[in-house]
C-alpha cells in the first residue's frame, strides 16, 4: 500500500497537470478527481495522470494500463487469432473463472463504432482493445470499476482533430481569408491514444500547420514524451520506420 498523499499536495499535482494540458485534462478538478480515484485503490495520485485519461469528460483507462492491472491481480490471458480482422483472447482469473473473447472488424462495423478513423489505420489495435475490456469484465470487474478504455470512449463520441473557421460574412473578403483552425486540445487527445511511432507519424502535418505560440509548443511537447513513452513500453521491431523528431526545428 502506498503511503497517503496530504491532500493540500495532490492539489498542487493536479494544477500542474492540468496546467501541462497532457493526458486529456482540462482542468484542475478533473484530474485531482482522478488522482483521488488513485489514492483509492492504493496507488500514488501521479498514477492517475500515466493510466487514465479524460476524453470528451469521460475517464478513460489505457487498455494496457488495465491489462497489467488484471495480471497483476492474478489474471491471465492467452492471445488466438490476431489479424487486422479478428483478435481472440482467452482471459482466465481464479474468482471469475474462463471465457474467450473473440471480436472482429464485422462486428464493429455492425455496431457503428468504424466511423471513427483510427479504426482503418489501426483496426488490430482496437480490436485488441474491445477484448481486453470485454474479458476482464467478464471475469474479474474489480479491476476495471466502471472505466472504459480511450478507444472505446473515442467510438462514444468521437472528437474531430481539425475545425473549420466560418466564411466571412463581408462579400468583399475573398476566399483565402477563410483559415484552417488546429484544435490544441483534440491534437493533444490524439496523440495520448497513439499506440504506436507511425500513429504519431500521421498527426505530425497537423502539428505543423499550427502557429508559433504556447499551444504549439505544448502539442510538441506531448508528442516528444508520447515518442519516448511507446519506446520504452516496446522495442520497435526492426526495420520499423523512424518518426522524425517532433521538436520545433523539425516541425
Amino acid at each position: 500500500m502506498t503511503a497517503l498523499v496530504p491532500v493540500d499536495q495532490i492539489e498542487r499535482m493536479a494544477v500542474s497537470v492540468a496546467r501541462s494540458g497532457l493526458f486529456g485534462v482540462k482542468t484542475p478538478d478533473q484530474a485531482m478527481a482522478l488522482m483521488l480515484i488513485a489514492q483509492a485503490e492504493g496507488l500514488h495520485p501521479a498514477i492517475a495522470a500515466r493510466d487514465y485519461h479524460v476524453i470528451n469528460g469521460r475517464p478513460a483507462l489505457r487498455a494496457d494500463a488495465m491489462l497489467a492491472r488484471f495480471q497483476a491481480a492474478g489474471g491471465k490471458v492467452e492471445w488466438g487469432e490476431y489479424t487486422d480482422t479478428r483478435v481472440v483472447g482467452k482471459f482466465s482469473h481464479p474468482s471469475g473463472g474462463s471465457v474467450e473473447i473473440a471480436w472482429t472488424v464485422k462486428m464493429a462495423q455492425d455496431a457503428g463504432l468504424t466511423r471513427n478513423p483510427t479504426w482503418k489505420s489501426y483496426p488490430r489495435q482496437m480490436l485488441r482493445s474491445r477484448c481486453i475490456s470485454e474479458g476482464i469484465r467478464t471475469v474479474f470487474p474489480g479491476v476495471v470499476v466502471g472505466t472504459y478504455t480511450p478507444e472505446e470512449v473515442q467510438d462514444m463520441d468521437p472528437a474531430p482533430t481539425v475545425r473549420q473557421a466560418p466564411t466571412p460574412a463581408a462579400p468583399e473578403l475573398s476566399p483565402q481569408t477563410v483559415e484552417v483552425v488546429i484544435d490544441a486540445d483534440a491534437l493533444l487527445e490524439q496523440i495520448e491514444l497513439a499506440s504506436t511511432l507511425e500513429g504519431l507519424e500521421l498527426l505530425r502535418a497537423d502539428i505543423r500547420r499550427m502557429p508559433k505560440g504556447d499551444a504549439r509548443n505544448r502539442v510538441i511537447a506531448a508528442a516528444t514524451r508520447r515518442v519516448e513513452q511507446i519506446r520504452a513500453e516496446q522495442e520497435p521491431p526492426a526495420g520499423d520506420p523512424q518518426i522524425v523528431q517532433v521538436e520545433e526545428g523539425a516541425v
